[in-house]
């Protein structure tokens, strides 16, 4: 039996393989003893006074644990001090009385509006805010294990979903899914570098001014129209507007919009809009009986061959292709670093036989917990499978404290009764430290060498910063450990050699429901709406973005009885911050309400995790295994492309 205590308390305070020291286990099971707790309970307790102390990591030390001793004596002392006041001043066999109010036996205490002569309890709650059921912040990552404040199961319908862990789709099933290590690695293995200039997504937001938003629109144009000219091997002499009346064919350049506000765009309705240096800034309305097949949607960049001989309409001929930006690639002393750092260390460079356990990266979007409860039960799980296989990195995208969530919109939710904080100066910074923080903290605490990225959502109401281009979240006040980063929205960066793009925004939804395809339909409108975002090199190319009257409803209730997403919430003046940077990622993360998928486009991996929780059900995620290049490739000469489509096995699972 102490074999097994010892057991369990190395596996719940010690740091990766390093167990306690003799004098650290004398002191913990002293606490035990006197405190009567088991080692989970102790657990419990250890981080919440980690919080509480505002401890970066919660590694245990002789002087730590003594302080925590005490703390606990103190707070035992403070507890038997108030309920012998409570005895004191409790009348025992009085006769109930009614009071002014008339309530006899306090039946009417929980009610909202108390009796003449009655104040109102005292009762913790953040600003605009009253109940919420929260796990505690203490729970382990093991959810079978977690009771509620009552000590029975949770009654959440999430322990019941169908068919947890099940892999809905593999991508290069042909690799071998590969075995967790047996221990964490001694330090991380992946080098994270970021390729946009995360600094100027912290630009002013609200102050958009419509000249400047008219300038960005129109230098798109004309970028894509140098572009297309050198690819196209093209005089300047054959471009000319599209709105101008002629005989002679010529190329306009333009962007696909509608004639009219309301509606879907269609083959009636399409219209080019010109630059003012190419085309005056005119519309002009697109004839397209003499295309075979087309595949438009608002805001796309187009370079269009055909003739206006009317002057009313533009007659298409031929869309010509839009040249596709350079594959990744790097130099060979590049990747065999990176080799390096898989199998080890640089000595270890030239060694063709030591082992080389491949990378492996979650991906999961939120929402993270089901409509009916803050309990983050699903984030809960992942983060337990990401402690248990030991995997080098977690990339998780917003909204974490989503303000569509009928509890957050309604303001009916307390934070757990352990956490300490003043309700005069709460905040939803405070919400996310006491709800979603401790659960990143103990997955870096289970598995050192993890590296967690966070991505925000317009939909976070956490972010101060609610529009698109976004920055990333403040570190102030959330208590998060050192392991766990935060990236703008969108991003693009390096995994080792891989080049990752990512962005929390909906956008292959929103051209789904938003494009016009004529003539030869594709056969995969995954793979279409996917290849839009490679093709225009932006990660939310559409514009204007859809009305937000039509896209999913969410769980809140507004005046007009369903819950209405807050839309892009786009500004226009920082849309260049959205554009993909100088090649085409190696894999596109792009979370999204379309089914999930893993797919190859145009030599891009394009991830579609889906949501990690569904307002009423669990979700799925993606699991990316990417095998190293081979040394043959590390010894070639020139720059080599990375080719991460041909070596990365991603797997899209049930939570």
């Amino acid at each position: 039996m102490a074999d097994e205590t010892l057991a369990e308390l190395n596996q719940r305070f010690g740091s990766g393989t390093k167990d306690l020291e003799a004098d650290e286990v004398a002191e913990l099971k002293s606490i035990m003893r006197l405190h009567q707790l088991s080692v989970q309970d102790l657990f419990f307790k250890w981080e919440s006074y980690g919080m509480k102390m505002g401890m970066d990591d919660f590694v245990p030390s002789i002087d730590n644990l003594r302080a925590f001793k005490q703390n606990l004596q103190d707070d035992l002392e403070r507890s038997n001090r108030s309920q012998a006041h409570i005895k004191t001043e409790k009348r025992v066999g009085a006769t109930p009385r009614a009071g002014k109010g008339g309530d006899v036996f306090g039946m009417l205490d929980g009610l909202a509006m108390p009796g003449p002569g009655r104040t109102k309890a005292a009762v913790k709650k953040t600003p605009a805010t009253s109940r919420v059921k929260a796990e505690p912040t203490s729970s382990p990552l093991k959810l079978e294990d977690l009771p509620n404040a009552t000590g029975a199961l949770p009654p959440s319908s999430f322990n019941d979903r169908p068919n947890p862990g099940e892999v809905l789709e593999i991508l290069n099933e042909q690799l071998e899914a590969a075995e967790p290590p047996i221990s964490p690695f001694p330090e991380s293995r992946i080098k994270f570098t970021t390729s946009s200039d995360q600094k100027k997504l912290g630009y002013k937001g609200l102050a958009m001014k419509l000249s400047e938003a008219s300038e960005i629109l129109d230098d798109r144009i004309e970028e894509f129209a140098i572009e297309i000219m050198k690819h196209h091997k093209l005089e300047q002499s054959a471009f000319g507007s599209p709105a101008s009346q002629g005989t002679t064919e010529i190329i306009a350049v333009g962007r696909i919009a509608s004639d009219s506000l309301e509606g879907k765009l269609n083959a009636a309705s399409v219209v080019l809009e010109t630059s003012r240096r190419m085309g005056n800034g005119l519309r002009v309305p697109l004839n397209l009986s003499k295309l075979k097949a087309y595949q438009f949607f608002p805001g796309q960049i187009v370079a269009l061959r055909g003739i206006n001989t009317s002057g009313r309409d533009f007659t298409v001929h031929q869309i010509l292709d839009i040249p596709l930006l350079p594959n990744a690639a790097s130099a060979p002393d590049v990747l065999a670093n990176h080799l390096a750092r898989l199998r080890g260390g640089p000595d270890a460079m030239d060694s063709d036989e030591t082992p080389t356990l491949p990378l492996t990266v979650l991906f999961a979007s939120g929402p993270y917990t089901a409509d009916d409860n803050l309990d983050f039960e699903p984030l809960h799980t992942l983060c337990n499978e990401a402690a248990d296989t030991y995997v080098d990195a977690v990339v998780l995208t917003g909204p974490f404290i989503d303000m569509e969530h009928p509890l957050i919109a309604l303001g009916d939710f307390d934070l757990p009764p352990e956490a300490d904080y003043d309700p005069d100066t709460a905040t939803m910074a405070t919400v996310f430290k006491y709800l979603v923080s401790p659960i990143l903290n103990r997955l870096v605490a289970a598995n050192p060498s993890v590296t967690v990225l966070l991505v925000p959502s317009v939909r976070d109401v956490l972010d101060k910063h609610v529009s698109w281009p976004q920055d990333a979240f403040s570190r102030r006040e959330l208590g998060l450990h050192k392991n766990v980063r935060m990236i703008g929205n969108p991003m693009t960066l390096r995994i080792n050699e891989a080049v990752l793009g990512i962005s929390s925004q909906d956008a292959l939804w929103e051209l789904r429901s938003e494009e016009l395809v004529g003539g030869a339909r594709a056969a995969d409108a995954l793979s279409r709406v996917s290849r839009y975002l490679v093709e225009q090199r932006h990660f939310f190319p559409l514009f204007p973005s859809s009305d937000r009257k039509r896209l999913p409803k969410t769980g809140a209730v507004d005046a007009a009885g369903g819950g209405v997403p807050p839309g892009a919430m786009l500004d226009v003046s920082y849309l260049k911050l959205g554009e993909m940077i100088n090649v085409r990622p190696d894999v596109l993360v792009v979370p999204s309400a379309l089914p999930p998928f893993a797919k190859v486009v145009e030599s891009v991996l394009v991830i579609n995790p889906g949501y990690l929780s569904k307002r009423k059900a669990a979700g799925t995620y993606a699991k990316m295994t990417l095998y190293p290049p081979s040394p043959e490739d590390v010894r070639s000469e020139g720059m080599i492309a990375h080719k991460v489509f041909e070596r990365a096995r991603v797997e899209i699972t049930r939570i």
